[in-house]
């Protein structure tokens, strides 16, 4: 028997800023487990990985720091300023991220964790979400992203537009989602919301999928 049976996985993504991370908290208290996608670009990129080596290749010894790893900074500098660059960016980096993707869904199922959240940034950039039999999408106003992701990440308004910009639009997530969830209120607001959405899913997945599972979450 398939290690993958009785499996659905849920796919999280949206606007950087949006408060996804918020939403992926609320899905982990009410029985999914998480594949964080984010700490696998971060694992397929250590140092001496062939990923970064290809890296590197492609963009030249000044994305790597002089202990061997990948300079973050540098890297953003140049692909989030030139659309080209990042797209082959992620053409690197992609087949990596979903096959590590893959394996942690094998893993989750191998212990008999059969209901998962994929939080995945860029999971219709990656393709991923042909693994997701459900996609959430979270989506704010403009003003209300840059202002998080400049106390966020420490960046300057331009900086943060840029990687704003360098994302889908919020048309697209809305045409290519199961579930939007507006973030433009308070976070007990977004935590409500998040459990409400969580809790249909479950019962989707009780209901469609595997019926026996009702009760072991």
């Amino acid at each position: 028997m398939s290690i993958l049976k009785d499996v659905m996985v849920v796919g999280l993504t949206g606007q950087t800023g949006a408060g996804k991370s918020t939403v992926s908290k609320t899905f982990a208290e009410n029985g999914f487990a998480v594949i964080n996608a984010d700490y696998i670009a971060r694992i397929v990129v250590e140092k001496g990985t062939k990923c970064l080596g290809e890296i590197q290749d492609v963009f030249g010894r000044e994305v790597i720091d002089g202990e061997g790893n990948l300079d973050r900074k540098a890297l953003a500098s140049i692909v989030f300023s030139d659309k080209k660059k990042l797209e082959m960016l992620n053409s690197i980096t992609y087949p990596y991220i979903t096959g590590e993707i893959l394996q942690e869904i094998r893993r989750h199922s191998s212990r008999g964790e059969k209901l998962i959240l994929l939080d995945a940034p860029t999971l219709f950039e990656s393709r991923a979400d042909d693994f997701c039999e459900l996609i959430i999408s979270v989506v704010a106003d403009d003003n209300i992203r840059e202002g998080r992701i400049i106390r966020r990440d420490g960046l300057t308004s331009e900086q943060a537009r840029g990687r704003m910009n360098s994302q889908l639009d919020e048309e697209f997530f809305i045409r290519h989602s199961d579930y939007i969830i507006k973030n433009d209120q308070t976070i007990e607001t977004l935590n409500e919301i998040s459990k409400e959405v969580s809790d249909r899913i479950k019962d989707y997945y009780y209901n469609k999928i595997n019926p026996a599972a009702r009760g072991v979450f």
